[in-house]
């Protein structure tokens, strides 16, 4: 439980960061050149690159800190894998977004702002650390494990199989 409660420690951190550069960008993209009026689907867009940006500080700080014990030594497979993931997680905050600018007509930045980075962060972040946790970073792939045999207790590769002691019960049987 303590190695859970240290690895989710750890990834709100990172996800902290990308927090920031993810609704700084968007803030700063939707005030500027993606702005509502001057580009009628500016916040989307503005949203897209701004969890793009994020996803790529996200995976650095997740593959070499977070899950840093279990990353696997293919960095490509493993980083299509998160790519895959946080696209996932992406597109529920992009519907969050849309929902509420299109469907309900909210369309202020608090609004945009809460649609995408309160609710959809939230759903995205519950979704990306349970799929990081069990298929991108998982510690029987990464570590290679799946792909060893599993050996009976006491046996060492190197060193045969070690002696293990007779248990004998009270009446002086062999068990």
């Amino acid at each position: 439980m303590r190695s859970i409660i240290g690895q989710f420690t750890r990834f709100g951190l990172v996800g902290i960061v990308g927090l920031v550069i993810d609704i700084g960008v968007f803030n700063l993209l939707r005030a500027t050149v993606l702005s509502p009026d001057a580009y009628g689907d500016g916040p989307l867009l503005a949203k897209v690159i701004s969890v793009s940006l994020a996803i790529a500080a996200n995976w650095a700080g997740n593959r070499y800190w977070t899950f840093r014990l279990h990353r696997s030594a293919k960095a490509l497979g493993e980083g299509v894998a998160f790519a895959i993931v946080s696209v996932g997680g992406m597109l529920i905050a992009l519907g969050c977004l849309w929902f509420s600018h299109y469907v309900l007509g909210l369309q202020s930045a608090i609004a945009d702002n809460i649609s995408a980075n309160v609710v959809g962060l939230g759903l995205g972040t519950a979704f990306r650390f349970w799929l990081y946790r069990t298929w991108v970073f998982a510690p029987a792939i990464a570590s290679g494990a799946a792909e060893r045999p599993i050996q009976p207790a006491g046996v060492s590769p190197l060193d045969g199989v070690e002696a293990v002691a007779p248990v004998y019960d009270g009446a002086g049987r062999n068990r």
